[in-house]
């Protein structure tokens, strides 16, 4: 059963606007960007989803807790967001793999959230003015002074310029054996990866080697891989200069790479293609795509606040010097840059989440394309023993 109280908590946005509820989760305060997330299940996934350390998540399904949670299907070691915004939670668990309800998952990770607002009235708003800081006060903190607490929130970093990365990394390798036929090791650099992720990349015959985000480039050199991955992750691209150079030097070397979200930012950067930031960016599961090399629209999961600058239509010349490169996938509500794909070296990206737990499961096919490139590069191009950096 979930505790619920009627002890009072207000959420304060940056242009002054406050909504009365009640208290959720842990009290205390807490800052962050606030965002919303327009899936209807899968709430799990996105609360250990690294990409949203630093915000607070609002979620626009009305009911959320009914199938509490599980030790299966988080996506990470622990919930990252900031902050959780919610307008029913669930009173009773009701699905047989819960192991605890949401609020006392919430409880456990410190994770200080607020229940009972016009989530519909604050979604709108964010869309109209677009994503801004803000704060949960509760407990204690919800008897703070009002012009206190929008001081508070004012004075909270803003996302953009904020390098997260290692925040959210291993801070030592990890590896997980591949599945099945071994086609060799895999450096992933961890920029806040996600279970699944690892998953499906180890399914395809990977060695999956994750490094901590201050990996160099001998570093992913000393395991010899077959490929590089970069992974999903919180913070602004144009503060990931260092990422943005040991990529580089991947290109340099010839391995094929793979980018999801967050790498797929930090190859349009490496690429010497510029980065924005979106008015209020795209995070659910239910996200139309158009995959221009198949002419298919995929419905997926997204979760950025950050896009790539670059034309939309026909083949362009890497800024840097890498060859040809097209926009490989857009998304057809905005028309924003949702893949890349070189077409003189190995290397390919995209914005969302073709892991997609928990679904769809449209752009799953994108890992056989990553293993079906490793193996043509080895093909072209063999291997010599001990030269990593050959592909």
């Amino acid at each position: 059963m979930t505790r619920f109280t009627r002890n009072p908590a207000v959420l304060v946005l940056e242009d002054g606007t406050r909504h009365a509820g009640h208290a959720y989760g842990a009290t205390g305060t807490t800052l962050g960007e606030v965002v919303f997330a327009t899936g209807m299940t899968g709430y799990q996934e996105t609360l250990t989803d690294p990409s949203y350390a630093g915000q607070i998540v609002l979620q626009t399904a009305p009911h959320i807790g009914n199938t509490g949670m599980n030790g299966e299907d988080p996506e990470s070691r622990r919930i990252w967001v900031a902050g959780y915004i919610v307008r029913d939670p669930s009173r009773v668990v009701s699905n047989w793999r819960a192991d605890e309800s949401l609020d006392d998952a919430l409880v456990n990770d410190g994770i200080v959230g607020i229940s009972g607002i016009d989530t519909r009235a604050v979604t709108r708003h964010i869309r109209s003015a677009g994503s801004m800081r803000g704060g949960i006060f509760s407990g204690d903190a919800a008897g703070l002074n009002p012009e206190e607490q929008l001081r508070l929130v004012r004075e909270a970093p803003a996302m953009a310029g904020q390098n997260l990365s290692a925040a959210v990394s291993v801070s030592v390798a990890e590896v997980t054996p591949a599945s099945g036929e071994r086609l060799g090791a895999l450096a992933v650099l961890d920029l806040g990866v996600k279970q699944s992720t690892i998953d499906n990349l180890a399914a395809r015959g990977f060695e999956v080697h994750v490094l901590p985000q201050t990996a160099t480039l001998a570093d992913i050199r000393a395991i010899d891989p077959v490929a590089v991955f970069y992974s999903n992750g919180p913070g602004d691209p144009a503060a990931s200069d260092a990422h943005v150079e040991v990529l580089r030097g991947v290109l340099d070397a010839g391995l094929p790479f793979f980018g999801i979200c967050f790498g797929n930012q930090l190859l349009g950067r490496a690429l010497g293609l510029g980065t924005y930031k979106l008015p209020f960016g795209h995070r659910g599961i239910n996200q139309p795509v158009l995959d221009k090399t198949t002419g298919r629209v995929e419905i997926t999961a997204h979760n950025h606040g950050f896009a790539v600058d670059a034309p939309l239509d026909g083949e362009f010349d890497s800024p840097h010097g890498y060859g040809r490169v097209e926009v490989s996938h857009i998304g057809l509500n905005d028309r924003v840059v949702e893949g890349l794909r070189a077409l003189d070296i190995p290397a390919f990206s995209v914005q969302y989440h073709p892991e997609a737990a928990a679904g769809p499961h449209d752009a799953n096919y994108l890992f056989d394309r990553f293993r079906d490139l490793v193996v043509a590069t080895r093909t072209a191009s063999p291997r010599t023993t001990g030269d990593s950096t050959n592909a």
